[in-house]
């Protein structure tokens, strides 16, 4: 038998036998893998192309945002958490708790005569927007307007109806969800803000929040709204959100009208490019954030249709101040310069301790944020306030509106590559710091009223007094700018220091005036001034004796002078 003759049990037959059986199960392995993957990758892909299934219909009378949360259930139950009340150092959704008033109690002097000294208190998550604003003192025992409801309710549908019910138009649930209809809702806003609110909140619950069969059985059975939500809905998601589509839009009137006012202004506006675009174009139509904005701009206007300085009372019908600019001193001459519909000069309410003219500031976030870094640098309202967060293969703007304090990580550091605790530190510093001179502004102002009422109690003529109260307008106005501002300064740091170094200077200045009337006029002073003592003046002449050269030395520079040869002159010269 031949030596040369292959053994087929021998080991190294064996042993490539294994590799092979070995390397087609990695072969399997890894096509296995990566099938997975890519179906995967496609499946994802299938589900970012379709966020969503519509299983109910939604339109323009859907106000219950429980039916939104069938078709879109991670915003919905993002949304509901503003039940939530978690408090950070300076604001936020916080419980309702203390009073402003009693924790300041400063505050009661510069609201007195106006609703606000009986009942201020933080606010709270949006859940409770509505049902803080119907059990708050400044509603139950005093007479509010109508036009509060334009941002504290679903009330859009509202509007709608009741401007075609003026024009003896169907007004029933199916006209009312068929189209926006922006003609009948800016007549019934109007015809709204004309109303009390008790009244306008009647027109609210009379108005159905969804058509009859959207809602799903199961939904039908459940329990009227909880009491946080009031006994209507609160701002919900059409507020907005288009139905047909999801885009983000704004319906608020006063917005509206007050953003068209803002673009026909010269304010420079850098960091809103749509107004800008706008103004450089044809202009022969107003500018309308729905049409001309962009996505990005559109993620802080839908904020910025309720945090926001504006006028809401009965005389006139609600308006944003924008038509001058959005700094506190435009808004501040746009209101001097404005005269209510009885052209009478206008004001909010009569100070209760002076009689002074006052205007009281809301709540202008929006305006100080565009004065703020984050406004240039593109950073809308929503990428702090909103922050993205993962679902599955989507990405998802959180709707647990509340302090970026609480979710750094998402809020901030997207683009602040710092550890957390400095970033909380750096807001921590800007809203101390602001807080003290919010208490230094409060103590200038309680001094300031002080000497006015001792000025009007020492029979001060009005025209004595009139210069004295238009400071105090402008004193009492800057503090509550920044102090009723919700970011306590952190929107925009450097001009909240500057409105209340500015608050100071006012109060003080009516101080001293108000201190000089009460005084009288002062006999001129004949003490004599004297002189500095004690230092050498730098700037008198030195002694004679010391100022006289030496004799000597000024008859040898004479000697050297005779002595030098002089230039001979040119002759041809």
């Amino acid at each position: 038998m031949s030596s040369n003759q292959p053994n087929a049990a021998s080991p190294s037959s064996g042993g490539r036998f294994l590799f092979l059986c070995f390397l087609a199960l990695a072969v399997a392995g890894v096509t296995f893998a990566v099938t997975a993957v890519l179906v995967n990758i496609f499946e994802r892909k299938q589900e970012a192309r379709a966020p969503f299934v519509r299983l109910v219909e939604v339109d323009e009378v859907t106000t219950d945002p429980e039916i939104w949360g069938v078709n879109w259930p991670f915003q919905y139950d993002s949304y509901v958490k503003t039940v939530d009340m978690e408090e950070t150092e300076y604001g936020g959704s916080n419980a309702m708790t203390q009073s402003k008033l009693d924790a300041h109690p400063w505050l009661k002097r510069l609201f007195a005569g106006y609703a606000f000294s009986i009942d201020y208190r933080d606010a709270r998550g949006h859940a409770y927007m509505l049902h803080d604003q119907e059990v708050t003192k400044r509603v139950t025992e005093r007479k509010q307007s109508g036009a509060c409801l334009h941002c504290h309710a679903s009330i859009i549908p509202t509007y709608r109806r009741i401007g075609l019910e003026a024009e003896g138009k169907p007004a029933d649930a199916a006209a009312l969800a068929a189209d926006f209809n922006w003609p009948a809702v800016m007549s019934g806003f109007k015809d709204v803000c004309a109303m009390d609110y008790t009244s306008a909140n009647e027109e609210v619950k009379k108005t159905p929040d969804h058509l009859p069969g959207d809602k799903p059985a199961d939904l039908e059975k459940t329990e009227p709204a909880a009491p946080h939500e009031g006994t209507a809905h609160p701002v919900s998601c059409i507020d907005c959100h288009d139905p047909a589509n999801m885009a983000i839009r704004v319906t608020r009137p006063g917005f509206v009208t007050g953003i068209a006012a803002l673009a026909e202004s010269d304010d420079p506006v850098p960091h809103l490019p749509s107004i800008h675009r706008w103004r450089q174009g044809k202009r022969d139509k107003p500018y309308d954030p729905n049409v001309d904005a962009g996505r990005q701009e559109m993620r802080t206007f839908v904020c910025a249709q309720c945090h926001v300085e504006y006028y809401c009372a009965s005389k006139e019908t609600l308006f944003f101040p924008w038509g001058g600019g959005l700094k506190a001193g435009d808004i501040e001459k746009t209101y001097d310069e404005h005269k209510f519909p009885d052209g009478t000069p206008f004001y909010d309410y009569e100070h209760g301790e002076t009689k002074a003219h006052i205007y009281k500031a809301q709540h202008p976030e929006f305006e100080l944020w565009s004065q703020g870094i984050h406004a240039r640098s593109g950073v809308s309202c929503a990428d702090c306030h909103m922050p993205y967060e993962r679902q599955g293969a989507m990405k998802v703007s959180s709707h647990w509106v509340r302090s970026p304090m609480l979710s750094i990580n998402r809020s901030c550091q997207n683009c602040h590559h710092v550890p957390e605790a400095e970033l909380k530190e750096r807001v921590e510093i800007i809203q101390g710091r602001t807080t003290e001179m919010i208490e230094r502004a409060a103590v200038a102002m309680t001094d300031m009223l002080d000497a006015i009422r001792a000025a009007q109690a020492s029979d001060a003529t009005a025209e004595q007094m009139a210069p004295i109260l238009e400071l105090q307008k402008k004193a009492m106005w800057r503090l509550d700018f920044v102090s009723s501002e919700n970011s306590k300064g952190f929107h925009a740091d450097q001009e909240a220091a500057k409105l209340l170094g500015e608050s100071i200077d006012y109060s003080r200045q009516a101080q001293a005036l108000a201190l000089q009337v009460r005084a009288g006029e002062a006999p001129e002073s004949t003490a004599p001034i004297v002189p500095v003592q004690g230092i050498t003046d730098k700037r008198k002449e030195p002694p004679a004796e010391a100022a006289a050269p030496a004799k000597p030395e000024k008859e040898e520079d004479d000697k050297d002078e005779a002595a030098t040869p002089k230039p001979q002159e040119d002759p041809a010269k």
